[in-house]
């Protein structure tokens, strides 16, 4: 049979009507909500400790309840029947099974096969409290915090929407900030999870509030966190670049740990069941403009379960004042990149190319583009900073090539025209006469070099030769070459080295050179006496 609890206010009352009235145990037991057998139990308990009819219902006292109760349960003072006590003996090897994994329905069945029959009911409540099935560990309830201070933010999926653009229902994600101490809420809508999504809740959120807290508590979320250490996490450059915009810091959940944000946990089951479920919204615009009605209204003005406050009143009265001041200028969301330098000494960075200093050919570079600026690191240092061009643009700045390139590569006319007319007058006329062409950059070549001769034989000859060849009308660099090579050739050619008259200074006499000149040296040294 089934083990039903005794219960203090049942027993109390069976005992109320029968000391208050004159009624016998079927009636008593209809008032007290009893069987007439469980009433007569209670007051023959009652009787053995000593209650008296018409003694009143000051002998009702707690000490008596528990007489009575302990008495019409004599056999199961902890609680339990039979079918428990034969489980106590299987105790060790219904731990290991559930140790093991095996589904408790398994476990019941085995033991059935071993003699053990017991309600399946009993062996879930003996499973949870004795051997660890299904409990769950003891929680703490953290504080609220300071006013201001902390909003905790989650991505929860709601459902199938319209989506004008790709013509399609797509998933349409809520990305939700509750604030910690008013539960305040509020959602913003996307299709995607993005960084671009993140950023732009944000954004969305602190005019929602009119202001900005100090202290965020997202989920792992990819586009914030790159490694969700939970000691340490590493957030995402992008991510790091809008909190130091806004002046607020982040202190992720740790994976898989829901209880490190549980003010926002349980709401987004409350905006699905009691926003989203059953509505039909023309659009993202559209429902993101009934939601933001629905968080100021019906989530903002009902009364909460937990603060028995109002949020949106309770987040107006000890919040909003303690918060970071609202942005005046939207956030401009940039994109990080690691680009290479290429041989052309330029980076690509969302499709378009940009010049940067040095010599640093196929190193990597940090750049960061917004809609106005590309901004390009080395090693920690700003080397270049370039206007924002569209995909297929360039920016090139003259003065990122080495010296004599940039002209060129540039088709820079007028710099080269400069070049040459600080050669020399002429020489200048002369590149001008040259560059004097419908395309002018298809000459630079003859520039280069007519500069080339002035190096060569030396800007003074190279200007004579382009006067004479002015004075002739002839325009032609090899003409000018051949100039200054006939005056070469036409030249005398150096005079010879003056002989000086007398001996040279380590001047020998011929006599040193003859050949037997050892055989005289041998006989000397024998009749030396020395060694040859």
């Amino acid at each position: 049979m089934a083990f039903r609890e005794v219960r203090v206010h049942e027993v109390r009352e069976v005992l109320r009507q029968w000391l208050g009235s004159e009624l016998g145990l079927r009636p008593i037991a209809e008032r007290a909500g009893v069987d007439r057998k469980t009433a007569r139990r209670y007051v023959e308990a009652a009787v053995a400790a000593g209650v008296a009819r018409d003694g009143g219902e000051g002998q009702l006292t707690d000490e008596l309840i528990g007489a009575v109760i302990a008495a019409v349960r004599p056999d199961r003072g902890h609680g339990h029947g039979g079918a428990w006590e034969a489980l106590l003996g299987h105790e060790r090897q219904i731990r290991d099974w559930i140790d093991a994994d095996l589904q408790l329905t398994n476990i019941h069945g085995k033991l059935a096969r071993q003699g053990v029959v017991v309600p399946y009911r009993t062996l879930h409540r003996f499973a949870v409290e004795r051997c660890g099935f299904g409990r769950r560990g003891a929680t703490v309830r953290v504080a609220d915090g300071a006013p201001g201070v902390e909003c905790q933010i989650d991505f929860g999926r709601l459902g199938l929407i319209f989506d004008a653009e790709a013509g399609r229902r797509r998933a349409l994600h809520a990305l939700i900030f509750t604030a910690v101490c008013s539960r305040h809420m509020f959602v913003w809508l996307s299709f995607t999870q993005t960084l671009g999504d993140v950023i732009a809740g944000c954004e969305a959120a602190w005019r929602f509030y009119g202001g900005v807290f100090r202290v965020l508590v997202p989920d792992n979320l990819r586009p914030v966190v790159a490694n969700a250490d939970p000691v340490n996490p590493t957030f995402t450059v992008g991510w790091l670049d809008y909190a130091q915009a806004r002046g607020f810091g982040t202190d992720p959940a740790r994976v898989r740990s829901p209880r490190d944000k549980p003010r926002v946990e349980r709401a987004v089951q409350y905006v699905r069941g009691s926003f989203f479920a059953g509505e039909a919204f023309l659009d993202l615009p559209d429902a993101q403009r009934r939601v933001e009605q629905w968080c100021a209204t019906t989530a903002g003005l009902r009364v909460h379960g937990t603060t028995a406050q109002r949020p949106a009143e309770q987040f107006a009265a000890a919040e909003r004042a303690l918060l970071l001041p609202a942005p005046d200028l939207a956030y401009d969301v940039p994109v990080f990149t690691t680009p290479k330098v290429a041989p052309d000494r330029h980076v690509e960075v969302l499709r378009a190319l940009y010049s940067v200093p040095g010599e640093l050919i196929g190193q990597r570079v940090e750049a960061r583009a917004d809609s106005r600026l590309v901004k390009i690191y080395c090693r920690g240092q700003l080397i270049k900073t370039h206007p924002r061009k569209p995909a297929g643009g360039r920016s090139t700045d003259p003065g990122d090539y080495p010296v004599g390139q940039a002209e060129y590569a540039l088709r820079d006319v007028e710099t080269l025209t400069r070049k040459a007319a600080a050669a020399g007058a002429s020489i200048g006329v002369y590149a001008t006469r040259l560059l004097d062409v419908p395309l002018p950059w298809t000459s630079m070549r003859a520039v280069y070099r007519l500069l080339g001769l002035a190096r060569s034989y030396g800007p003074a000859a190279v200007d004579a030769a382009c006067a004479r060849a002015l004075e002739l009308d002839v325009v032609d660099v090899r003409k000018i070459a051949r100039m200054l090579e006939q005056a070469s050739e036409s030249q005398p050619p150096p005079a010879a080295a003056r002989v000086v008259d007398g001996p040279a200074r380590f001047a020998r006499d011929n006599s040193e050179y003859r050949a037997d000149q050892g055989a005289d040296h041998r006989a000397d040294a024998v009749n030396e006496g020395r060694t040859p």
